[in-house]
């Protein structure tokens, strides 16, 4: 028996009968090597590949599995959802948001995989445009893929485990897990080669060179290789096809449609027809006016308290405090619904979004934290300044070499404003270990203690989730995480 993910197909791409003698069959009607044969067939294909991560067991799983973890937020009960296995660091071998987005991940992987090996670089622009965006989505998943399953590059990566590496399409071919140090050095030569072949100027909800460079400045900084962080954020930066939002626009940033939205690089589309109402990533963060959502997940105590700190800051407009009939806090479990609608809105739906995996505002705050650790201090201040004024915070509210507001380094202050401005994006809990720093939870929630308080180090085993049993038990030659 096979593995899923390894006998999926590019585009599940089944021959359909017909009469005619007319051959009037649809892209999605061909065989698979039909489909493979011109740049038509392969734009279909790799259309198909974007979406295998829309779909909701790869976007919904990866958005929870990377920010649950963390301390913006606070989950107001149980559930029975692998979500709250993942909120409370009780990863289990048959959680199934891990076995979910492991399997569609390399669905994806292997749709790539297919497009690559059916193109000869430097046939056409064409071609090595659609060679691009494949190798993009490729390295995007493998690195997606390898921080979930595999432990912070900064500890001891020449040993711990990945995930395999995966650049072939054969049906089944028993891939050991390659080391972490492997994975990541495959994903930096994937971005830096789809930079390069990738020339057509399309929406940011296409890959791009300039997603390339922004997830090169983010895979070097969780390398700890700050020098190159800094070179590829500024590659970004001086591209001149983004700008940080304004006052004024930080507001709405969610709401519109993303090719809309200048500080955007790169979104996973979502439109109308791919609104999952009850099932989306908003729901679980927002009850709307007219009860659609569940509205179980709220901004963490921790988390309110430090955006508070300044009454202009507009990043307050993403939490909203739900109020009974006479104005008092509506609470569940004694905890205080506060909704987080960076997940809602779009187009006026309250449960519509496309997930935002790259924009401008985290290349400064990469490149800001970079300088920190490389010892340029004016450097960092300034970026973080940058991020603050975008946020409506002037005077007296930005911070200086000298003023570090009781902060006890520059580093401090960039790790805090990137909980500040990256908040529920999906970067915090990696911000803390891969610098070595433990997750606090001392506000209220179900933490899984008896005390309502929890702290996990960066080197607790439970930082990283569990291979999927199933896998392991298709392949033999997988190797768990220590359980």
């Amino acid at each position: 028996m096979k593995p899923f993910f390894f006998r999926a197909t590019v585009l599940s791409l089944t021959l359909l009968a017909s009469a005619c003698s007319i051959d009037k069959t649809p892209y999605n009607g061909l065989p698979e090597d039909a489909i493979l044969q011109n740049a038509q067939g392969l734009r279909a294909a790799t259309d198909g590949n974007y979406a295998f991560i829309k779909d909701a067991d790869y976007t919904r799983n990866l958005f929870i599995m990377n920010e649950y973890p963390g301390d913006n937020i606070t989950l107001s009960g149980t559930t029975t959802d692998p979500l709250f296995l993942t909120y409370t660091y009780r990863h289990t071998t048959d959680q199934g948001n891990t076995l979910a987005i492991y399997r569609k991940g390399y669905q994806a992987i292997i749709g790539c995989n297919k497009v690559i090996s059916a193109i000869q670089e430097g046939s056409s622009k064409e071609l090595d445009q659609l060679l691009g965006e494949n190798l993009f989505i490729r390295a995007m998943v493998h690195f997606d893929l390898v921080r979930l399953f595999g432990r912070p590059y900064t500890q001891s990566p020449e040993t711990n485990l990945g995930i395999p590496i995966k650049t072939d399409t054969k049906a089944d071919d028993n891939a050991s897990r390659a080391t972490v140090k492997e994975v990541y050095a495959f994903v930096v030569s994937e971005l830096q080669r789809s930079a390069k072949l990738m020339t057509t100027v399309r929406t940011n909800s296409y890959a791009s060179p300039a997603a390339a460079n922004a997830l090169l400045s983010r895979v070097y900084l969780y390398m700890n290789d700050n020098a190159n962080a800094i070179t590829y954020a500024n590659l970004v930066i001086a591209d001149g096809r983004y700008t940080l939002a304004t006052p004024t626009q930080v507001g709405d940033f969610y709401t519109i449609d993303n090719e809309q939205n200048r500080e955007i690089i790169y979104a996973i589309k979502h439109t109308l027809k791919d609104d999952r109402t009850w099932s989306s990533l908003g729901s679980m963060y927002y009850t709307s006016p007219g009860g659609v959502g569940y509205g179980e997940v709220y901004a963490s105590q921790a988390y309110q308290d430090l955006v508070n700190t300044f009454t202009n800051d507009k990043r307050r407009s993403f939490l909203v405090r739900k109020l009974t009939s006479t104005g008092a806090q509506e609470r569940r479990n004694n905890i205080d619904k506060v909704y987080i609608t960076k997940f809602s809105n779009q187009g006026g739906l309250p449960t519509l979004s496309s997930p935002v995996v790259l924009r401008l505002a985290e290349v400064y705050l990469n490149r800001a934290e970079a300088y920190a650790k490389t010892g340029e201090a004016t450097k960092a201040i300034a970026d973080v300044n940058l991020i603050r004024q975008r946020a409506g915070l002037t005077g007296s509210e930005l911070y200086a070499t000298s003023d570090l507001k009781g902060l006890p380094s520059v580093l401090d202050v960039v790790l805090q404003e990137r909980r500040i401005e990256l908040a529920f994006e999906g970067h915090r809990p990696y911000d803390l270990f891969r610098n070595n720093r433990s997750l606090v939870r001392n506000y209220p929630g179900f933490h899984n203690t008896t005390d309502g308080q929890q702290t996990v180090p960066a080197t607790d085993k439970q930082v990283v989730h569990l291979i999927p049993e199933s896998e392991i038990v298709l392949n033999k030659n997988l190797q768990q995480n220590p359980l």
